[in-house]
Order: C-alpha cells, then sequence, then structure tokens
C-alpha cells in the first residue's frame, strides 16, 4: 500500500494532479472488512490530504456510529484521488485516469462489503463488478445489498446516499440512519 500510495502522491495522468494541493489517498485499516467509496476529495480534504474531514465526514462518523463502525476498522477512499475544481462532477478521463489506484486498493485490502457513497462511486464499483444492469439512480437503489463476484470470493454491493447530501437536504436523514443501521447487521 506505500507504494501504491507514492505513486498517487506522483500522479499526474490528468490536469486534476497539477491542481491539487493534497492527493488523497484514503486512510484506515489496510484489513477492513467493510471499505466506503465516495466520489472526489472536496475543498477541505484537498488541504489536508485526509478523506471525509469536512462536513460531510462528521455526517459519516455519526453514521458510522449507528453502523456500529469506527475509521479504525474501516477502508474509505474515493473514485478520484485529487479534487475537481469547484467540487465539480469527475470527467471520464479523470475517472479513467484514476480508477487503477482504486482498483489495486480494492485488490489489496479484499473487502466482503463495499459502500459506494453517491452516483459515481456506486456506477463506478457496479460496472467493476459486473451488476451494471442494475445500476438505476442513488434514490432507488439506496441501502440495497448485491452480491457479486471478486478474484476473492463473493462480495456485497451496498450504495449508500453521500453524507453530503444531508447539508443541503436533512430530511434525508432518517434514510442515511436505516441504511446504515442496516449495515450492522450484514455479515462480514
Amino acid at each position: 500500500m506505500q507504494k501504491l500510495r507514492e505513486q498517487v502522491n506522483n500522479c499526474n495522468k490528468c490536469l486534476l494532479g497539477s491542481m491539487r494541493i493534497n492527493p488523497v489517498f484514503g486512510e484506515g485499516n489496510s484489513s477492513a472488512k467493510v471499505m466506503f467509496v465516495g466520489e472526489a476529495p472536496g475543498a477541505n480534504e484537498d488541504a489536508t490530504g485526509k478523506p471525509f474531514c469536512g462536513k460531510a465526514g462528521k455526517v459519516l462518523d455519526e453514521l458510522l456510529l449507528i453502523a456500529g463502525l469506527t475509521r479504525e476498522k474501516i477502508f474509505i477512499c474515493n473514485v478520484l484521488k485529487c479534487r475537481p475544481p469547484k467540487n465539480r462532477n469527475p470527467q471520464n478521463l479523470e475517472i479513467e485516469a484514476c480508477t487503477p489506484y482504486l482498483n489495486c486498493q480494492i485488490n489489496f485490502i479484499k473487502p466482503a462489503i463495499i459502500c459506494c457513497l453517491g452516483n459515481f462511486a456506486t456506477a463506478y464499483i457496479m460496472n467493476k463488478f459486473n451488476i451494471k444492469s442494475k445500476i438505476q439512480g442513488i434514490s432507488k437503489i439506496h441501502g440495497t445489498i448485491f452480491i457479486a463476484e471478486a478474484f476473492y470470493g463473493k462480495i456485497k454491493i451496498i450504495p449508500l446516499f453521500h453524507p453530503a447530501v444531508l447539508t443541503y437536504d436533512s430530511r434525508k436523514k432518517p434514510i442515511l440512519d436505516l441504511d446504515f443501521q442496516q449495515l450492522k447487521y450484514v455479515p462480514r
């Protein structure tokens, strides 16, 4: 993982590498059974190099407690390792350039569960694990458990609303609470 981190730190495969302050490799337990994959770093993450450290990170920490998890028990990262300007959506070329790093992280960690935070993470992970026929908007499939095949065995893919949704739509809090509560009971 350290060699992969060094590759990410030195990456300039797309324009984001030249615009970042810090790449955001990800952090947590490298033997985690549960992996969370977000979309891309925001301003706070770019400034610190840590994933989910702003408002959405505080929301995520609260949701993890509901699931009976802590950051020390999980691994958390993003599809993109560098912040898109003004937090715009990831572009296809950026996703193509960056996802080999995510794929290596998944292959190294071998999680039993991958929780996809938001539409971009969900679309990428479901495509990667050949369940793209099930892809719909996050509003339709959040909290659904999909079974997929990884090279190391069966895994569970669980699309979830991105925690940042609560910063602009607090009415979704009960939905996120319920989705994260079910994680407590998903076999690992």
